[in-house]
Formats: C-alpha cells, structure tokens, sequence
C-alpha cells in the first residue's frame, strides 16, 4: 500500500487556478527531488493569502528509514525557540512589569557588579557582553546560574560587541518567571501558544517522546540531544505557520514592540532572527534554528503574504535555497533545485583531521561541482571553522579559516573570517595574532562592529 501523500491544493487569488496548480505541481516536484538528492527529509508548508497550499511530508521519521513522516508530528526548532522568550518579555513590557532598560541586577543582584551594567534590552540582542561559557559551564540552567555567580568581568561592554549564546535566552527565561510567578513553561503556554491556536505546541517535549521526528545523521544514525537547558518548544509545522500569523498581525504583541524586538546589532540577529523593515512596516521576516540535526526555517513575505515553513530531523543546511527556489517557482521565474551541501561533507573528516579533510575538500572543488554545491564556498569553509571552534579545536579553526580567507570573495565575508580567527587566536591566549587579525578583519570591512570592539578590548588591556 503506497504511504499517504499530504497534499493540499487550495485557490491563490494572487493567480489563476491553472497558473496556481501549476505552481504547486512545479513545488512538489522540486520538493521531491531534494529528497532524492537527500538534502531535505522533513515536513514543509506553502501559503499563500492565508491559504495553505501544499503541505507533505517527505522522509522518515527517524534514521531506520522504517516509519514516514506525517505532519502531526513535532519538530526541534533550535533557537527559533528564542523568538518565544522575546515575545514573552516585550508582552510583560507592554503590560509594565518590566522596562527594556532594566538592569540584569535588578532580577539578580546576586550577581556580581557587572549585572549592573547589561541592561533587559541587550539580553535580548545579544550584545550583554556575557562570553559563551562552555559546556562544561552552560549545559544545565543550573551550571549557568553558578557560572555567572562566579564569573569576574565581561567579554565586552555591554552594547558594543554581538555574541550569541544560550546564556543569554537562559536568563530571558529565569527573568519571565520571576516577573510572572509562573514557569516559563506554563507563561507561554497561556500567553502565546493558546492564543496563537498552537493547540499541539510543547515546551520541553522529550526529543524521543511519541510523535516526536527523532533526529538522525548523514549515515543514519541516531543524534545525541547534548542540550541540558530548559524552555524549549517543539511543535508541528502547521503551529509555526500559526506561530508567524499570530506574531505579524498583532495577536500577541503590538507593532510597535515587534520593531523594537526586531533591532538587531549589525552582523548580528536579534530574537526574531533577521527582518527587513520600511520605516515603521514589517515587509519580510525570516528565522532559521538547528538543534543535533533537528533544523526549521520560515520564511514571509507580508506584502505578498506568502510564507514557507521547513523543519528537518536530517539537516542538510539547504532550507534557505529550498526557500528561494518555492519562491522563484510561485513568482513564475527560473529555478533550480540545490545540490549536496559541502560544509557537511566536510565538516566531521575536518574534525577527525583537519589535513586529511582539506585535503578531501580539495579533490570536491577538483571533481566534485556538479554534485556538491560550491556557490557560497567561503561560507562552507567559514562554518567548518566555526564547527571546529566551538570544539575547541583551535589550531584546526585556523587552518581552515585561513583557508577561507583566500577565496575571492566579498569584502564583508572575509572580513568575518578573520574576526573568527581572531577569536580563536584569543581563546589560545595569542593576544598579538588575534589583535592583527581583528584589524585585519575591520580594514576589509569597517562596519564590522565585532571586531572593532574586540579589537579595542585588547587594546585596552595592553595599554
């Protein structure tokens, strides 16, 4: 008996029905065809004008390849899980419980004296200067709690440097539970899931639970969930759509807190992920989160309301070129489906030896174009570096990184190669090198407002 295809064809007004079934036909057959080409096993949703016009599952629901998908099932979202605690504090906002400009002191004076310096508004930017700490400091909220209580300085002053890390969404979590006297769980289950009408949205759902897409590598195998932290939703694909549709209108919070949400440090996201903004309207809005091989991704565009939604227990980094290509098909333009990503081809024989993988990367860009897709080369290398970086494995972030560097490529690319260099040079404790590759990084591109600050932390410090 052949699986059941979910499939869904409903009016566009945008387009005539033919011109319309026609671009769900195209979208379906490119969607197929990434599967074959084993860059998407997950669940995927198209509207269009409100209307939901293809919906399927495409793949397996767990590395056996036994059991398919089906879209009731729920997905990880990685940090797309951050736009929920961002909401949650500019709705406590809106309500006057707290203010932007609160002081981290203020929830925890505890803390040493630098709480007293990060303000609410840059804990949620993520230029609270608060450094990444280290799984062995931040893999539980209760490791992070006591890090920060031993923690002595800053990695940057507040405001001036954007570094991503969990801290941050730890404490958003922390501080909407002390404002609201409820969990962070049961706050968003009644003040954003509910009215959202994400009736099958979880926090905290166990990766392995009943009717969880349990996650799996490029071999099969099965993926660890490393992840200590709790606040984490897991949901359907149909409940993220809810999700945007709910955020956009103003169901949850107003226009004028989604803008201030929305503000992101340059070269950095903010708890929305990016946004493209005329004046005081939203015109698009798009978020991307992995999490051990569990990967979402949405995508709308509010003057055309069209919105792509993607989630993945197989990541193969390809939902953005997915994106692009649904959008050319429903614009009526050229498209071309994505081939095999080359970061994860080469990220894991790079971590077992770097040598031995540069080598191997290599011989692709010898033979390997026409399978494996080198038309973002520079950032493939720069996310291998970044793979091996949060590994510790610094000396090979290195080599990789210069590596990248020595591409053509644009001014602000490489500029963000040599900002990672600097920072791996730094956790070496080579101030001298990190300092000459922050400059490096500030002469190709001087909006790169990262290395700037880095830079001017190092320099201050020898002075």
């Amino acid at each position: 008996m052949k699986r059941l295809i979910y499939f869904i064809l409903l009016s566009i007004s945008v387009m005539d029905s033919f011109a319309q079934q026609a671009a769900v036909r195209q979208i379906d057959s490119a969607m197929q065809l990434a599967h074959q080409r084993g860059i998407f096993n997950g669940n995927i949703l198209v509207a269009v004008k409100g209307k939901v016009i293809y919906e399927r599952s495409l793949g397996y629901a767990d590395g056996t390849k036994t059991t398919p998908l089906n879209l009731s099932m729920k997905f990880d979202i990685g940090s797309i899980s951050k736009e929920f605690n961002g909401v949650a504090i500019m709705l406590l906002s809106e309500r006057g419980k707290l203010s932007l400009d609160d002081s981290l002191a203020k929830f925890f004076p505890e803390f040493p004296a630098w709480a007293k310096t990060i303000k609410l508004k840059q804990l949620i930017n993520y230029t609270s200067g608060i450094p990444a700490l280290g799984p062995a400091a931040d893999s539980t909220d209760a490791l992070v709690y006591q890090s920060l209580l031993k923690l002595n300085a800053l990695a940057a002053q507040p405001g001036t440097v954007y570094i991503y890390n969990h801290v941050n969404v730890v404490l958003q979590r922390r501080i909407i539970e002390k404002v609201s006297g409820l969990s962070y769980a049961e706050f968003i289950r009644k003040n954003l899931l509910q009215p959202a009408g994400m009736n099958a949205s979880l926090v905290d759902y166990p990766v392995n639970g009943f009717g969880m897409a349990k996650a799996f590598d490029q071999a099969g195998r099965p993926s660890d969930y490393a992840t200590g932290v709790t606040g984490w939703v897991r949901l359907p694909v149909r409940d993220l759509y809810e999700w945007t549709r709910a955020l956009h209108s103003g169901k949850l919070i107003s226009e004028k807190s989604l803008k201030l949400l929305a503000e992101s440090f340059p070269g950095g996201e903010s708890s929305l992920g990016t946004t493209g903004y005329e004046g005081d309207r939203l015109i698009w809005h798009q978020h991307q989160g992995s999490n051990y091989n569990h990967e979402a991704a949405f995508y709308t565009n509010l003057p055309e309301d069209i919105t792509i939604v993607m989630m993945t227990n197989n990541q193969q980094m390809k939902v953005w070129p997915l994106k692009t290509t649904i959008l050319n098909i429903l614009h009526h333009q050229p498209y071309t489906v994505p081939k095999k990503s080359l970061y994860l081809t080469i990220r894991d024989r790079m971590l077992d030896d770097v040598n031995v993988g540069l080598a191997y990367y290599r011989q692709l860009k010898a033979t390997g174009q026409e399978r494996y897709d080198f038309s973002f080369e520079i950032g493939d290398l720069i996310s291998t570096g970044k793979y091996l970086q949060r590994r510790n494995k610094y000396d090979e972030a290195i080599k990789v990184l210069q590596t990248a560097v020595q591409l053509q490529a644009r001014n602000g690319d490489l500029s963000y190669g040599y900002e990672l260099i600097g920072d791996c040079y730094q956790e070496k404790g080579d101030l001298a090198q990190a300092a000459a590759s922050y400059r490096k990084a500030v002469e190709l591109s001087p909006e790169n407002k990262n290395a700037a600050g880095r830079l001017q932390a190092i320099e201050k410090k020898a002075k």
